[in-house]
C-alpha cells in the first residue's frame, strides 16, 4: 500500500544529492556586525541588516515606550478593530518620507505584494514581470489570475516588444520589476521602464525591497533614485531589511491607497502589525529623517569589500549596490565554501538553484553599516584563505 507523504522523504534526500538542502542556522545574540552561533562569536556577511538598525538602541527605546502606551498586539484586523494610532503615524510618516500621497503597512514585504498586485489586475489583465523578479511577486502575479508574460531581465527591448505584441489587449496592463535584485545587486533601469508602461498605457509597479534604505536621497528608495515621484503607481517596500523591523508598505496616490485598503486580502484578512514592529519602523524612519550618515557608511562598506574581494581574484557579478555576490557555479561547492566559512569564523550562506539560476550557486556576502573597516578585513582574509584551500581562486 502507497504511503501518502513517502514523496517527503524522497525529496528531501533529493535536495541533499543535489547541494539544495539548507541547513539553518540558530542565532544566539542580537543580529548585528558579530553575532553568536553554537556558542562562538562569528563575523555576519550574510544578513539583509544593512544599516545596522536590528539592535540599534532608538529602536529599541522606541519599542519601550510604546509597549507602556498600547501593549503589544492589535488583537485584530486593521478593517475591523486593529488599527491604533501608532499604525496610522507610521502610515503617514512612511508616506512623508517616500514623498508619496500615502502608505499602507502591512505584515511583511511579502505580503505587501499580496496587498498591491491581486487588487489591480485579474483574470483579463496582463502582468509583464522581469524573469528574475522575487518569489513574492511571481507569487502575487498568479494569485491575481492575471497572464503572466515575462521579459528577459532588464531588457527593455524585450520589454517594450512584448508590450508593443499586447498593445491592443483590452484588459489591464502592468508593468513590475523588482527594484534591486537581490540576488546579483543590479538595479532595474526604472525610468525606461516608466517610460515604456506610459506609452503603451500600462500601470507600473517597482518592488523596493533591496533598495528601501539603501537607494535615494537617506535611503528613500529607487523612485527617489531616479527622481520619478508621481510617475510610478505602486512602489512597494520592506521593513525587514535596511529598517531592521518587520513589516511591509504600499505608496501610491491617496485613492489607490484607500482601494487598497478596500480591496486587499491581507489588510482584510490578517492582523495589523504588531505594537512594538511598528514603534520600531518609527524610530528607524525617524533616524532616516535626520540624517543619511548610516546610508552613506553602508556605500563605503560596500565598495571597500568588492574592491578588495576582486583584487583577490574572486567573481563578484555585476551588482551595482552593497551587495556582493561570490560567484563559484556548483552548488555543492558553494555549500563546502559556506561551511569551511563558518569554521572560520565567518557566517555567509551558500545560494543555489531554485533562488538563482543553475550553475552559478554563490555566497551573497551582505556588508551593512554596523561593520568597521577591521571586520571587513578580516572576512576578505579568511574568504581568500577558504577561497584557494578549496581552489576557487587562485
Amino acid at each position: 500500500m502507497a504511503v501518502p507523504m513517502a514523496f517527503v522523504r524522497e525529496e528531501l534526500d533529493q535536495l541533499k544529492a543535489e547541494g539544495r538542502f539548507t541547513q539553518i542556522r540558530t542565532l544566539e545574540s542580537p543580529q548585528g556586525a558579530w553575532v553568536i552561533i553554537e556558542g562562538k562569536r562569528r563575523l555576519n556577511l550574510c544578513s539583509n541588516n544593512y544599516l545596522g538598525f536590528c539592535n540599534d538602541p532608538r529602536l529599541c527605546a522606541g519599542v519601550k515606550e510604546a509597549i507602556d502606551r498600547y501593549g503589544v498586539g492589535p488583537g485584530a484586523v486593521r478593517t475591523i478593530a486593529g488599527t491604533m494610532r501608532i499604525h496610522k503615524d507610521l502610515e503617514e510618516r512612511l508616506a512623508a518620507f517616500k514623498g508619496a500621497e500615502a502608505a499602507i503597512v502591512v505584515s511583511s514585504g511579502f505580503t505587501a505584494n499580496m496587498t498591491a498586485i491581486p487588487p489591480v489586475v485579474g483574470k483579463d489583465d496582463l502582468v509583464f514581470s522581469d524573469e528574475l523578479n522575487h518569489a513574492s511577486i511571481i507569487d502575487a502575479c498568479r494569485l491575481s489570475r492575471a497572464t503572466i508574460i515575462r521579459y528577459g531581465h532588464n531588457n527593455m527591448e524585450d520589454l517594450e516588444a512584448r508590450l508593443r505584441e499586447h498593445a491592443s489587449h483590452p484588459g489591464r496592463k502592468l508593468v513590475i520589476s523588482d527594484g534591486v535584485f537581490s540576488m546579483d545587486g543590479d538595479v532595474a533601469p526604472l525610468p525606461a521602464i516608466v517610460d515604456l508602461a506610459e506609452k503603451y498605457g500600462a500601470m507600473t509597479a517597482v518592488d523596493d525591497a533591496h533598495g528601501e534604505g539603501v537607494l535615494g536621497r537617506s535611503g528613500r528608495g529607487i523612485v527617489d533614485h531616479f527622481h520619478l515621484h508621481g510617475r510610478v503607481d505602486l512602489e512597494i517596500g520592506t521593513l525587514s531589511k535596511a529598517f531592521g523591523v518587520m513589516g511591509g508598505f504600499v505608496t501610491a496616490r491617496a485613492e489607490v491607497v484607500e482601494f487598497l485598503r478596500q480591496k486587499a486580502r491581507p489588510n482584510l484578512f490578517s492582523s495589523a502589525l504588531t505594537v512594538p514592529d511598528t514603534a520600531a519602523n518609527l524610530a528607524a524612519v525617524a533616524i532616516l529623517e535626520q540624517s543619511d550618515e548610516p546610508v552613506r557608511k553602508l556605500w563605503e562598506n560596500g565598495r571597500y569589500f568588492k574592491d578588495r574581494m576582486k583584487a583577490q581574484g574572486f567573481d563578484t557579478g555585476k551588482s551595482e549596490t552593497p551587495i556582493t555576490p561570490v560567484i563559484v557555479g556548483d552548488s555543492n561547492l558553494a555549500k563546502k565554501f559556506s561551511a569551511r566559512l563558518f569554521d572560520e569564523g565567518v557566517f555567509a550562506t551558500a545560494i543555489a538553484f531554485p533562488t538563482v539560476p543553475m550553475g552559478t550557486a554563490r555566497i551573497r556576502a551582505m556588508v551593512s553599516a554596523a561593520h568597521s573597516r577591521d571586520d571587513l578585513d578580516q572576512g576578505v582574509e579568511i574568504f581568500a584563505r577558504v577561497g584557494r584551500e578549496l581552489k576557487i581562486i587562485p
